[in-house]
C-alpha cells in the first residue's frame, strides 16, 4: 500500500511539473548569472578607476559604486529573465539590456565630471550619487522590457 501511495505522489501533476521545470529554471539562472558576471567584468574594464583594487584597499566609495553597478545590472537582467520564454530570449534581451546599461553607465560617468577622482579619494557622497543615477536608469530600462 505504501508503494502505491509513493507512486501516486511521484506521478502527481505538481511533482511532474517540478521535475520538468526545475532543470529549465536552473539553466535560465546559469545563463542570467553568466550574463551578470560578464557585464560586471566588462564594466570593471570600462571604468577609468579600478574598483576591485580600490575595494581591496578598503575604499568604501568604490565598494558602494560597484555594489550599485551589480544591482543595476541585475535589475534589467531579472526582468529579462521574467519576461523571456526561452534561453534565446534571455540571451537576446539580456545582452541588449547589458549593452544599453553599460552605455548609460559611461554617459553617467562622463556627466558626473571629476567622479573618478572623487571615488578614488574615497568620497562616499560621490559614490551614492553615482549609485542613484545607475539604479534609476536600470529601473527605467527594466520597465521598458515589460512594454
Amino acid at each position: 500500500m505504501e508503494t502505491s501511495n509513493l507512486n501516486g505522489m511521484l506521478s502527481s501533476p505538481e511533482v511532474q511539473a517540478f521535475a520538468n521545470g526545475f532543470p529549465v529554471m536552473m539553466l535560465h539562472l546559469v545563463v542570467t548569472f553568466g550574463l551578470l558576471a560578464v557585464a560586471a567584468t566588462v564594466y570593471a574594464f570600462l571604468t577609468p578607476w579600478r574598483e576591485v583594487r580600490l575595494i581591496r584597499q578598503g575604499n568604501m566609495a568604490a565598494a558602494t559604486g560597484f555594489a550599485a553597478v551589480l544591482l543595476s545590472l541585475a535589475i534589467p537582467l531579472a526582468v529579462s529573465l521574467a519576461v523571456s520564454s526561452s534561453i534565446r530570449d534571455i540571451v537576446i534581451w539580456g545582452v541588449a539590456t547589458v549593452v544599453l546599461q553599460l552605455l548609460v553607465f559611461r554617459v553617467v560617468d562622463m556627466l558626473l565630471n571629476g567622479l573618478p577622482q572623487r571615488i578614488e579619494r574615497g568620497e562616499v557622497s560621490a559614490a551614492v550619487v553615482l549609485a542613484g543615477a545607475k539604479i534609476a536608469t536600470s529601473l527605467i530600462i527594466a520597465a521598458s522590457l515589460t512594454g
